[in-house]
This record gives C-alpha cells, sequence and structure tokens, in this order.
C-alpha cells in the first residue's frame, strides 16, 4: 500500500523536527550517487534495528544542517545504471533483498524524495558484499566497528517473525480496511466492543497491531499473517498463502486445478480445510445394501497436519509458502524450514515451534492441539481408517513434508509402509502407556489371528530397522514378547 501525499507530509514535517539527523535518518539536496545511496541504505536498515525503528529514511529536498525544506532536483526513476532503473538496480546490489519504497510528492510546491528503508530483520544488510552502519550522523563499515556489529547480531537473535512490523503509521479506517477485526472476536467468543477505542486497545493488547504517532498505528506480521482481510495486500507475507493444487493423477503432469488462500490464517482456516476436503476423491462403500460415500483421509488428519504446517514454517525464507497438493492416491502438505524436532519424534516430543505467539493463538482458538498430541491425533485417525502410515520428511530445499497415502490393502503395501507403520504404532501405544504386540499390529492391520506370522515378519524388520525394541528382552516366551518405540 502506498502512503497518500498527507501521511508523507506528516512524516516529513516528523522527521525534520527531529534536533539534528540521528542514525536512522539521513537528509541530502541533490545527491544521487548510486553507489553513496546504496552505501547509506545499508547503514540506515543496519542502524534503525539498532536503534529500535523499524524504518530508516533518507531525505532528499531537505538541508543538513538547519533541516530546512528546500525541494530537490532528484528523480529516483529516471537515474539509470548501465541502462537499469535505479531501484532494480540497489535491489540486485542489496543483500538480502530489502522491501525499500521510494516516496515522491509536492511539499508547498517543493519536491521531496523519501526513501523508506525496512530495518534488518534476520542478517545485517550488505550493499556490494560491505555492511555500513551509522555513528552518530556520520556513515562507517561495519567491519570498522565490532562493537556495533555485535549489537546488531544480538538484537537479530531476539527479533521475532511474529513482532515485526508490515505497515507502518496508519489511520484507523486503513487498519479496518486490512484487519477483520470483527471476526476476531467471533473466533474468540466474544461480544465486539462498540467503541473503536475499544477495538484499538485489545488489538494492541494482542499484539497485533502497535501504537505509533498519535492516531496512527501499525501492523505486525502476527496481526496481518491471522486476521488479514487480504494476505496479498501485504508485499512481504504474499507468498505466505497457502496453495492448493489438484492433480489428475498420481504424478503432476496433468493439473485439474489450482488456488491461493487470500485470508489471514485465522480467519481462512476453515474455509481452507472445507476446499482441501471438497477436492479430495470418496470411497465408495456398501452398508446395509445402501451404497454411500465416505471420505478418504480423516479430516481430524488433515487439519491437524494443515495447521501444523502454517504453525511451525520459517517466516525467513522468502519467496515460499505453505502448499497443500492433492493426487489421486495421496495428498502432500509442504512448509518451508527444517523442523526443530527429528521427524521420527514427532509423536512423542512437545512441540516446538518458530512462532510461538502464532501458536499460542490458534490453539486459544482451538485450531490445533494445545497438549502437543496433534500428530498422537493424526496416527490414531490414520488407524481407524484402515490407512498406510502417514510419512513425514525434510526436503533437500529445507522444507518439511507430511504426506497421507490413501487406502492400500497390506498385500500392496512395500516393506518401508510396513515398517513405518509397525513403528509409528508402536509409538501411539507407547504415549497411550501401552505397549505393541503381535495381537495389536495384527489389528492394525486387519491381519486375522491365523496369519500371525505376518505381523511377526513386520515386527522382525521393524527391529533390524531400529525402529523398535523389545520391552522386556528377558522374557523367553514369543507369545509374551512387547515392543516398544527405540527412543523408550
Amino acid at each position: 500500500m502506498n502512503k497518500d501525499d498527507e501521511t508523507l507530509k506528516s512524516l516529513l514535517l516528523e522527521l525534520v523536527a527531529l534536533a539534528q539527523e540521528t542514525e536512522w535518518v539521513e537528509f541530502k539536496e541533490n545527491n544521487s550517487d548510486p553507489q553513496e545511496i546504496g552505501e547509506y541504505f545499508s547503514a540506515l536498515s543496519n542502524s534503525a534495528l539498532i536503534v529500535g525503528r523499524q524504518y530508516g529514511y533518507l531525505v532528499w529536498g531537505v538541508k543538513d544542517g538547519n533541516h530546512e525544506i528546500v525541494g530537490t532536483d532528484f528523480c529516483p526513476r529516471e537515474k539509470r545504471i548501465k541502462g537499469q532503473e535505479l531501484e532494480n538496480w540497489l535491489s540486485t546490489k542489496l543483500k538480502p533483498r530489502i522491501n525499500f519504497k521510494m516516496h515522491e510528492f509536492l511539499f508547498n510546491n517543493k519536491k521531496i524524495v523519501i526513501a523508506e528503508i525496512p530495518c534488518a530483520d534476520h542478517i545485517p544488510v550488505k550493499f556490494k558484499s560491505e555492511e555500513f552502519v551509522r555513528i552518530g550522523s556520520y556513515k562507517k563499515k561495519l567491519s570498522e566497528h565490532p562493537e556495533k556489529e555485535r549489537e546488531i547480531w544480538m538484537l537479530l537473535s531476539r527479533l521475532t517473525f511474529e513482532g515485526r512490523l508490515t505497515y507502518q503509521n496508519l489511520p484507523i479506517p486503513e487498519l479496518l480496511e486490512l484487519i477483520d477485526f470483527s471476526r476476531y472476536f467471533e473466533l474468540i467468543d466474544q461480544r465486539q466492543p462498540e467503541e473503536a477505542t475499544e477495538i484499538i486497545s485489545r488489538m494492541v493488547a494482542e499484539k497485533f497491531i502497535q501504537a505509533e504517532f498519535p492516531r496512527s498505528y501499525s501492523i505486525t506480521n502476527l496481526g496481518a499473517i491471522l486476521l488479514a482481510r487480504r494476505l496479498d495486500k501485504f508485499e512481504t507475507l504474499s507468498r505466505k498463502r497457502v496453495r492448493v493444487i489438484t492433480y489428475k493423477g498420481c504424478n503432476k503432469i496433468e493439473t485439474i486445478r489450482e488456488i491461493q488462500g487470500g485470508r489471514g490464517y485465522a480467519i481462512g482456516f476453515q474455509g481452507l480445510i472445507s476446499y482441501i476436503t471438497s477436492q479430495l476423491p470418496q470411497n465408495e462403500v456398501i452398508s446395509q445394501a445402501l451404497r454411500k460415500e465416505v471420505p478418504m483421509y480423516p479430516e481430524i488428519a488433515i487439519r491437524e497436519l494443515v495447521a501444523n504446517a502454517l504453525i511451525h514454517q520459517d517466516f525467513n525464507m522468502s519467496g515460499t509458502g505453505p502448499m497443500i497438493e492433492i493426487f489421486s492416491d495421496r495428498i502432500e502438505i509442504t512448509n518451508p524450514g527444517i523442523p526443530l524436532i527429528d521427524t521420527l519424534r514427532f509423536i512423542d516430543c512437545p512441540p516446538q515451534s518458530r512462532n510461538e505467539s502464532l501458536a499460542a493463538f490458534m490453539r486459544r482458538i482451538k485450531i490445533c492441539e494445545e497438549r502437543g498430541s496433534g500428530i498422537d491425533k493424526v496416527i490414531r485417525e490414520v488407524e481407524i481408517f484402515q490407512l498406510p502410515a502417514p510419512e513425514f520428511e525434510v526436503t533437500g530445499n529445507n522444507h518439511t513434508r507430511a504426506i497421507l497415502y490413501a487406502h492400500k490393502d497390506l498385500a500392496e503395501m512395500d516393506n518401508q509402509d510396513k515398517i513405518r507403520a509397525c513403528y509409528q504404532h508402536a509409538c501411539l501405544r507407547y504415549v497411550s502407556r501401552d505397549v505393541m504386540t503381535n495381537s495389536s499390529l495384527r489389528e492394525r492391520f486387519s491381519i486375522e489371528d491365523k496369519n500371525q506370522s505376518i505381523a511377526s515378519r513386520i515386527i522382525a524388520e521393524t527391529l533390524n530397522a531400529d525402529l523398535i525394541k523389545r520391552y522386556d528382552p528377558s522374557n523367553k516366551s514369543k507369545k509374551l514378547y512387547r515392543y516398544v518405540p527405540f527412543w523408550a
């Protein structure tokens, strides 16, 4: 969203009212040297972080010493570097790329240009492989000031995705256009206050917005990712919209349809689940001489896995977001980031999230489990539906993927399917304060009692894979053998 002229004029007056140039503001009249501009972008971004500002500003059209507004001849959109537009050239030279904005407007018939530069958010910003910082009103190489470099890294280690600001200095009407406050009160099952000030106070307390200058507010990433009416209005979050792709067969050759979610995760979750389930194939069964369609996958499992993908993703990975792919024989749910715990321990370990505030709110509105039993529920529902065991994997491009498989008879499963199911069954029994036996595994696979040797072979292969162990090795009676996960 571009700032209107009135907002820019107010910002200009606030900046020139500062007593002197600060670490996060630099004034110029007509300096248009690209190298100098790039170095200032790096310095202002890094220094804004140090002084706790969400943005640094480079302002053209203001005298350096007395902050007199004199206007400028600088026109960033006309500036070319070897035929390349200045803004695009700067984007390619800044690492990591930052979402800076160049605003041009008139103030008392004088042209003003303001570059709005977001603060560094996960690593210091470099220009042409060199990091810069402001020391007072001077631009310096960061490498020459190790104390500033240590301070930046200390601050970056504390900075969470959820607390960063995505829009700054918005009046209340613009907030209401971007954030669905009414839906928030519905989700927490409370009456919406009549007074706007009470609503805003609640949003500030939830850390969805932050009070800024008088009568203006900024939206945090937390508020936007949960309650945005349209995520594509937030440039830094647009790629975090959920993609749902439905394919014709069991590969990606032919796509039936692809959609991208538009709303914040909290207010759009139920609609997302409803859409996914509408795209899933159904199984036809005969019950009391009547044919009826039943879901191929348990909805509880889909809800938990989709919620996990949203909550546990790594938001610092740019250009990628959660994705649900529906094939004729499986559904794959992928999110950016490597899990914080081993995929083999998903069933028993308490959840760990990079995004604790996001996870906490999703638990409050009962979208995900609070006690860390979400994956336990997935495994239990999969066993009830007699499906192959779900698979959890880390891909080569640092994503986490959960795969739900459609029904297969035991004879159609390969060894890995059987071993994975045996291990997960042992985990589920153990977290329920029980143990796996040949009998319980036969029930899991619907193996007839007379074919217990089939279950014995699966157990033996899972033992050889070091995924389970004997519960009581001293017991010599095979009929009484009991098994637990390798970590028990």
